[in-house]
């Protein structure tokens, strides 16, 4: 009677072979059912898992991959400085979010910083080399020419957000024009006349359209719209530390401050407070994000809150069905999926 372990027939690791024979079934047929083909029947599928688990058989990964011209490797990659990615909770939302999909497949994550020009020119290299399957990009800005090269190259690809209304690579993003309109519109009901803005780094679509969602709900509610309570600012504290002092110094009866993140928010919040004024009897404070900055801050923070994870869920779902394909929608003559996530604004003591 032969005894069920790891061993196969020739005392090593069990072979696809020796599960084949002890389901009765073909090479092809494990194979299949190893690789979750649909094209495998119930009984059979039944008959292989438990030859599988019978012998032990552990499939060689490697070998598949390499049979398959796959690396079974994604790369999550940040054209940004490490110390933006560590500093503000946008970039580890999406990685929890990436993280949390990819648990269940067999698929390694590699995080890449591409922020110098000389990381981008490595990175480059190693895409060209086709050692990842495929990408995900966050953060990305109007000029940056990795999208365009993901697409020379035909490696499946996925960012966080379009490069502008026209953008060619399957996207993920929430609706940030949205989401500042109903900032606005919240402020608005609480008497506030003289919003301020401050901006996102302006060559990212996201930001753009935030301006365009401040812009428009001015004006749907028939109030002006002035210029000089536009700031630009880069999404980071020291950025809402310069924007917030150049708006007191411009404009000293502002009455209310939507930024672009709670992190730029927080900056603002200590100018405000260097300058006396009250939050939010004086000036009434909104950010975006809804991150944990805006739940501790005092007072806590009204955001806007975007669903990040779900972000980087979403962005895995859609290259994965990408990678499996084996070749980028744009090569298969399809429309590339653009995908927009609701946001909602969560109201706190700061307006």
């Amino acid at each position: 009677m032969a005894t069920h372990g790891t061993r196969g027939r020739s005392g090593g690791r069990p072979t696809l072979e020796e599960v084949a024979a002890r389901a009765g079934v073909g090479r092809g047929t494990v194979s299949r059912v190893i690789n979750g083909s649909p094209r495998v029947s119930d009984a059979t599928r039944a008959a292989v898992e438990a030859a599988v688990a019978e012998l032990g058989y552990v499939p060689n990964t490697a070998a598949r991959a390499l049979a398959a011209n796959r690396t079974d490797a994604i790369a999550l990659v940040v054209p940004e400085p490490e110390t933006r990615f560590f500093a503000e909770p946008y970039f580890s939302d999406i990685l929890k979010g990436v993280g949390a999909e990819l648990a269940d497949t067999e698929m390694q994550l590699l995080l890449i910083f591409a922020g110098s020009d000389k990381e981008r020119r490595r990175l480059a290299q190693y895409l060209a080399a086709h050692r990842v399957d495929g990408v995900l990009l966050v953060s990305v800005h109007a000029d940056d020419p990795l999208p365009d090269l993901l697409s020379q190259l035909e490696i499946p690809a996925v960012i966080s957000g379009p490069r502008s209304a026209a953008e060619s690579l399957t996207s993920v993003d929430s609706d940030n024009y949205g989401g500042a309109r109903s900032a606005v519109e919240h402020l608005m009901s609480r008497g506030r006349t003289r919003i301020a803005h401050i901006t996102g780094r302006l060559d990212v679509y996201g930001a753009q359209r935030r301006v365009d969602g401040y812009r428009d709900a001015l004006r749907d509610a028939g109030h002006p719209v002035d210029d000089l309570l536009i700031e630009p600012g880069d999404f980071t504290e020291e950025g809402g530390h310069r924007a917030m002092r150049s708006l007191l110094s411009r404009c000293p009866d502002l009455d209310a401050v939507f930024a672009a993140s709670d992190v730029t928010a927080a900056g603002a919040r200590q100018v405000l407070r260097e300058a006396g004024r009250r939050i939010p009897d004086d000036v009434a404070l909104v950010g975006y994000d809804d991150s944990a900055i805006a739940r501790h801050m005092d007072p806590p923070l009204t955001s806007v809150r975007q669903p990040i994870e779900e972000m980087g869920r979403r962005m895995i779902d859609l290259l994965l069905t990408e990678i499996a394909d084996r070749r980028p929608a744009m090569s298969r003559g399809l429309e590339r999926p653009q995908m927009v996530l609701a946001t909602e604004l969560v109201t706190r003591a700061s307006s």
